[in-house]
Protein backbone atom coordinates (compact mmCIF):
# COMPACT_ATOMS: atom_id res chain seq x y z
CA UNK A 1 0.00 0.00 0.00
CA UNK A 2 1.34 3.43 -0.91
CA UNK A 3 2.13 5.84 1.88
CA UNK A 4 0.48 9.25 1.62
CA UNK A 5 1.70 12.06 3.86
CA UNK A 6 -0.68 14.81 4.96
CA UNK A 7 0.35 18.12 6.54
CA UNK A 8 -1.58 21.15 7.78
CA UNK A 9 0.24 24.45 7.30
CA UNK A 10 -1.10 27.24 9.52
CA UNK A 11 0.00 30.86 9.53
CA UNK A 12 -1.51 31.74 12.90
CA UNK A 13 0.18 30.27 14.83
CA UNK A 14 2.98 29.70 12.34
CA UNK A 15 3.26 25.90 12.21
CA UNK A 16 3.27 22.87 9.97
CA UNK A 17 1.89 19.70 11.54
CA UNK A 18 1.88 16.21 10.07
CA UNK A 19 -1.58 14.66 10.22
CA UNK A 20 0.00 11.25 10.69
CA UNK A 21 -2.97 9.71 12.51
CA UNK A 22 -5.59 10.75 9.95
CA UNK A 23 -7.16 7.79 8.20
CA UNK A 24 -7.61 8.29 4.46
CA UNK A 25 -11.00 6.93 3.40
CA UNK A 26 -10.96 8.05 -0.23
CA UNK A 27 -8.79 9.95 -2.70
CA UNK A 28 -9.08 11.03 -6.32
CA UNK A 29 -7.75 13.99 -8.33
CA UNK A 30 -10.20 16.45 -6.78
CA UNK A 31 -11.14 15.22 -3.29
CA UNK A 32 -9.58 13.55 -0.30
CA UNK A 33 -11.73 12.20 2.54
CA UNK A 34 -10.20 11.60 5.97
CA UNK A 35 -11.32 10.50 9.42
CA UNK A 36 -9.49 11.99 12.40
CA UNK A 37 -9.28 12.64 16.11
CA UNK A 38 -8.51 16.09 17.51
CA UNK A 39 -4.76 16.77 17.75
CA UNK A 40 -4.88 18.59 21.09
CA UNK A 41 -7.51 17.63 23.69
CA UNK A 42 -10.51 19.97 23.93
CA UNK A 43 -13.77 19.82 25.87
CA UNK A 44 -16.02 20.91 23.02
CA UNK A 45 -14.84 18.77 20.10
CA UNK A 46 -13.30 15.31 19.81
CA UNK A 47 -13.23 13.85 16.29
CA UNK A 48 -14.55 14.19 12.80
CA UNK A 49 -14.50 13.38 9.14
CA UNK A 50 -13.35 15.80 6.43
CA UNK A 51 -13.50 16.22 2.69
CA UNK A 52 -10.80 18.31 1.04
CA UNK A 53 -11.91 19.92 -2.22
CA UNK A 54 -8.41 20.47 -3.50
CA UNK A 55 -9.26 22.28 -6.75
CA UNK A 56 -12.02 24.39 -5.18
CA UNK A 57 -9.87 25.41 -2.23
CA UNK A 58 -11.88 24.40 0.80
CA UNK A 59 -12.13 21.63 3.36
CA UNK A 60 -15.43 20.69 4.96
CA UNK A 61 -15.36 18.83 8.27
CA UNK A 62 -18.19 17.21 10.19
CA UNK A 63 -17.09 17.77 13.79
CA UNK A 64 -18.35 15.73 16.75
CA UNK A 65 -18.00 15.90 20.52
CA UNK A 66 -16.88 12.92 22.64
CA UNK A 67 -20.46 11.60 22.67
CA UNK A 68 -20.68 11.52 18.85
CA UNK A 69 -23.02 14.51 18.80
CA UNK A 70 -22.64 16.88 15.85
CA UNK A 71 -21.11 20.16 17.04
CA UNK A 72 -20.92 21.87 13.64
CA UNK A 73 -19.71 21.65 10.08
CA UNK A 74 -16.37 23.46 9.96
CA UNK A 75 -15.21 24.80 6.59
CA UNK A 76 -11.61 25.88 6.09
CA UNK A 77 -10.47 27.91 3.12
CA UNK A 78 -7.28 26.22 1.89
CA UNK A 79 -4.58 26.10 -0.75
CA UNK A 80 -3.41 22.58 -1.61
CA UNK A 81 0.19 21.84 -2.45
CA UNK A 82 0.93 18.36 -3.75
CA UNK A 83 4.47 16.98 -3.96
CA UNK A 84 4.21 13.86 -6.16
CA UNK A 85 7.81 12.76 -5.60
CA UNK A 86 7.03 12.41 -1.87
CA UNK A 87 3.31 11.60 -2.28
CA UNK A 88 2.70 14.46 0.12
CA UNK A 89 -0.16 16.91 0.46
CA UNK A 90 0.33 20.19 2.31
CA UNK A 91 -2.91 21.98 3.07
CA UNK A 92 -2.29 25.68 3.66
CA UNK A 93 -4.94 27.19 5.93
CA UNK A 94 -5.89 30.58 4.45
CA UNK A 95 -7.37 31.80 7.75
CA UNK A 96 -11.02 32.36 6.82
CA UNK A 97 -13.41 29.75 8.24
CA UNK A 98 -17.14 29.14 7.88
CA UNK A 99 -19.09 27.30 10.58
CA UNK A 100 -22.51 25.75 9.99
CA UNK A 101 -24.35 24.76 13.14
CA UNK A 102 -26.94 21.94 13.40
CA UNK A 103 -29.73 24.56 13.28
CA UNK A 104 -28.27 25.70 9.87
CA UNK A 105 -26.99 29.01 11.29
CA UNK A 106 -23.91 30.10 9.26
CA UNK A 107 -21.04 32.05 10.81
CA UNK A 108 -17.93 33.38 9.03
CA UNK A 109 -15.00 33.63 11.45
CA UNK A 110 -11.38 34.77 11.63
CA UNK A 111 -11.81 37.70 9.26
CA UNK A 112 -9.82 39.81 11.73
CA UNK A 113 -6.83 37.46 11.35
CA UNK A 114 -7.25 37.59 7.59
CA UNK A 115 -7.28 41.41 7.72
CA UNK A 116 -4.03 41.40 9.74
CA UNK A 117 -2.36 39.22 7.11
CA UNK A 118 -3.71 41.46 4.35
CA UNK A 119 -2.35 44.62 6.02
CA UNK A 120 1.06 43.09 6.59
CA UNK A 121 1.12 41.26 3.22
CA UNK A 122 2.25 38.17 5.11
CA UNK A 123 0.78 36.11 2.29
CA UNK A 124 1.17 37.01 -1.40
CA UNK A 125 -1.65 39.21 -2.73
CA UNK A 126 -2.82 36.60 -5.29
CA UNK A 127 -3.27 34.06 -2.48
CA UNK A 128 -5.25 36.58 -0.42
CA UNK A 129 -7.52 37.19 -3.42
CA UNK A 130 -7.96 33.41 -3.89
CA UNK A 131 -9.02 33.10 -0.25
CA UNK A 132 -11.75 35.71 -0.69
CA UNK A 133 -13.01 34.20 -3.95
CA UNK A 134 -13.05 30.70 -2.44
CA UNK A 135 -14.98 31.96 0.59
CA UNK A 136 -17.47 33.64 -1.72
CA UNK A 137 -17.89 30.44 -3.76
CA UNK A 138 -18.39 28.33 -0.64
CA UNK A 139 -20.94 30.75 0.83
CA UNK A 140 -22.81 30.85 -2.48
CA UNK A 141 -23.04 27.02 -2.46
CA UNK A 142 -24.32 27.08 1.12
CA UNK A 143 -26.85 29.91 0.61
CA UNK A 144 -28.17 28.32 -2.60
CA UNK A 145 -28.94 25.12 -0.68
CA UNK A 146 -26.14 22.90 -2.01
CA UNK A 147 -24.50 21.98 1.29
CA UNK A 148 -25.76 18.39 0.98
CA UNK A 149 -23.87 18.02 -2.30
CA UNK A 150 -20.65 19.26 -0.70
CA UNK A 151 -21.04 16.99 2.33
CA UNK A 152 -22.05 13.85 0.39
CA UNK A 153 -18.48 12.45 0.31
CA UNK A 154 -18.61 12.54 4.12
CA UNK A 155 -22.15 11.31 4.73
CA UNK A 156 -21.72 8.41 2.29
CA UNK A 157 -18.67 7.18 4.25
CA UNK A 158 -19.90 7.52 7.84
Amino acid sequence: METIHLYRRRYMPDETVELKDDLILYRDDNILVTKWNILKPRKDIDHGISVYYMKDGFKISKVFDANDKLVYWYCDIIETEYRPEENTYIFHDLLIDVLIYPDKHVEVVDLDEFADFTENLTLPAPLLAKALRRTNNLLRFIYEGHLDELTEPITSRE
